[in-house]
């Protein structure tokens, strides 16, 4: 039991850390009517990560790295930002575009690398299991300064910030947790609590859904070996639909 919680505290931190920050940038997301911009900047963060890969001769950790990861996240962003002033309804079809070409684009550069599917399962799934809490520092660092960021910088009308703001914040998260995994933290407990009236309710159902779905999932990897990332995203897609069912329970008009 003790290597166990050794092995699984690094782990459940680095959750905790994420959706300290993805469950509300989520529910801004599904607020300003653009779910797959996190998935489409995830990826071109991604895509950052095994360009610096290719530049950098095989080196993937690092500064050079993760400057290479955010100014990539960082065009993304302001591209969409300036499409989403001009392309109106077709915003969420850009987005997806982006999202497209940064994979397609992705699988091309790793198609060089002898060891490209192992990098492309890594980016995809993460390696959260295997989080040093020496790595969680600077990511908490990061983290602070988002949530600041969101609790005093108007973020719902200043456009540009928003997305710079986004792109930083999904550069650090796809490195630690991988893409599937940013994707379901971010969009996932921002569901659960979308009926929920008050900003305070949505934000305890969202962190309270986010962080079972985390301890499932790294238990049941850890008990059977599973993948790591993908039970995650799998359990908290179940522990939404628990809450939703239950606060439709909760919600519902009583019987007259």
């Amino acid at each position: 039991m003790p290597d166990s919680i050794a092995i699984l505290m690094p782990a459940m931190l680095a959750g905790l850390l994420v959706l300290a920050t993805h469950v509300p940038l989520g529910q801004m997301v599904l607020a300003r009517g653009i779910v797959f911009i996190d998935i489409a900047i995830a990826q071109v963060a991604a895509l950052g990560v095994v360009a610096g890969h290719a530049l950098l001769g095989g080196e993937t950790q690092g500064l050079a790295a993760q400057a290479c990861a955010a100014a990539a996240a960082l065009l993304a962003a302001g591209f969409l930002a300036w499409t989403e002033r001009r392309a109106g309804t077709s915003q969420e079809a850009i987005i997806g575009v982006v999202y497209v070409v940064a994979a397609s684009a992705q699988i091309v550069l790793l198609g060089f690398d002898a060891h490209g599917a192992e990098h492309l399962k890594d980016l995809l799934v993460g390696q959260i299991l295997w989080v040093a809490p020496r790595d969680l520092l600077p990511i908490a660092a990061l983290y602070a300064l988002v949530l600041f960021a969101l609790r005093w910088g108007d973020l719902t009308r200043r456009r540009l910030f928003f997305y710079a703001v986004f792109a930083v914040t999904i550069t650090a998260s796809v490195q630690l947790v991988g893409v599937l995994l940013v994707f379901a933290s971010l969009i996932v407990p921002a569901l659960a609590a979308r009926r929920l009236t008050t900003k305070t309710g949505r934000f305890i159902v969202g962190y309270v859904t986010g962080a079972l779905g985390y301890i499932l999932g790294l238990s049941i990897s850890f008990i059977t070996d599973a993948p790591t990332g993908a039970t995650i995203v799998c359990t908290l897609a179940a522990t939404a639909v628990a809450t939703t069912a239950l606060s439709r329970k909760c919600l519902a008009p009583a019987p007259q």
